[in-house]
């Protein structure tokens, strides 16, 4: 996280709604050889933990029954050259945001495991409206119960959450304009426009 107050994002629910949204991180956790990461699809409890599973033969869920985790959600992100500000004597900045989630992680059931897969599937086909929506029933008896054999079920307890929107807040309005037409050449006007708007939020 930015170590720059300005930047912190402290907004739990609005964190939440960020990491439901992405709904996939990289995880870490430090095994006897060293740290190791799984990059796996979330689902947020109503809780606010994280449920997840991983393929069995993955080193991650070796290490990961009662030890502490973080889990990484990488967001918008920009590199911002300085020549798009009005302003002179300005440096190069990367602009991003992230959240962190931290806390001990437990292994589900196999009831839980089960409904971990079926509803992160749930939540993810009700993206894809108006297309009907994929459920194992569609499989073929005993395909799915022999592959929940090959993976096991997670959830983290996040008992720390921490948040970093880095853009620009420390920069004047009419730098940032300049910002958003330089993103928006070179194909970033998202970010650009996520700019201003935090500015303009801070400053009302």
């Amino acid at each position: 996280m930015h170590p720059n107050r300005i930047f912190a994002w402290e907004d739990r629910e609005a964190m939440l709604a960020f990491v439901r949204d992405l709904s996939f991180t990289h995880l870490f956790v430090q095994s006897p050889a060293g740290p190791l990461v799984a990059h796996v699809p979330v689902l947020v409890t109503p809780e606010g933990n994280l449920r997840f599973h991983l393929a069995r033969a993955n080193p991650v869920s070796k290490c990961l029954g009662g030890a502490v985790a973080l889990a990484s959600f990488s967001g918008a992100d920009a590199y911002i050259s300085p020549d798009w500000y009005g302003s002179a004597d300005q440096v190069p900045t990367w602009n991003y945001v992230t959240v962190e989630a931290r806390g001990p992680v437990h292994r589900l059931d196999a009831a839980g495991l089960i409904a971990n897969v079926d509803e992160l599937s749930a939540e993810h086909e009700a993206r894809l409206l108006p297309k009907k929506p994929w459920t194992r029933r569609k499989m073929r008896q005993g395909l799915f119960e022999g592959m929940l054999k090959s993976i096991i079920g997670f959830e983290l307890t996040v008992d720390s959450l921490r948040g970093t929107r880095k853009l620009g807040q420390n920069k004047s309005v009419e730098d940032l304009q300049g910002a958003l037409e330089g993103l928006t050449s070179v194909g970033k006007r998202d970010m650009g426009e996520l700019m201003l708007s935090e500015k303009l939020r801070v400053v009302q």
